[in-house]
């Protein structure tokens, strides 16, 4: 831990990964509603699933450019479940489970 009260990875802790609203700002994209926007501030898988590994899913958000700092928006969500969801990351549009899309974390951009 560091001096503010953080792990030094710089994730906040949180019970399972899944705190819509972290003290420090963020929300995990899986929990914000249709027509978000904002910025990537980190990737933090917290359990495996479908057969991958944390790490080979955390590997497979970055190689689709869910890197700290792009900017995303949620375009649509499913009409079951609001499962899928589009999302705009930088220019691209990929479909996302919304349990992945749990492990990235994001900070709202406020309209200017």
């Amino acid at each position: 831990m560091s001096h503010n009260g953080r792990p030094m990875n710089g994730h906040s802790p949180s019970h399972n990964g899944a705190s819509s609203s972290l003290a420090n700002g963020r929300l995990a994209l899986g929990e914000a509603p249709c027509g978000f926007r904002g910025r990537i501030e980190a990737i933090h898988v917290t359990a495996d699933a479908n057969g991958l590994t944390a790490d080979e899913i955390e590997h497979r958000l970055l190689e689709l450019g869910f890197v700290e700092g792009a900017q995303v928006e949620i375009l649509h969500e499913g009409a079951f479940a609001r499962d899928p969801i589009a999302v705009r990351v930088n220019h691209a549009t990929i479909a996302l489970r919304r349990r992945e899309a749990m492990s990235i974390l994001a900070s709202e951009e406020k309209p200017v």
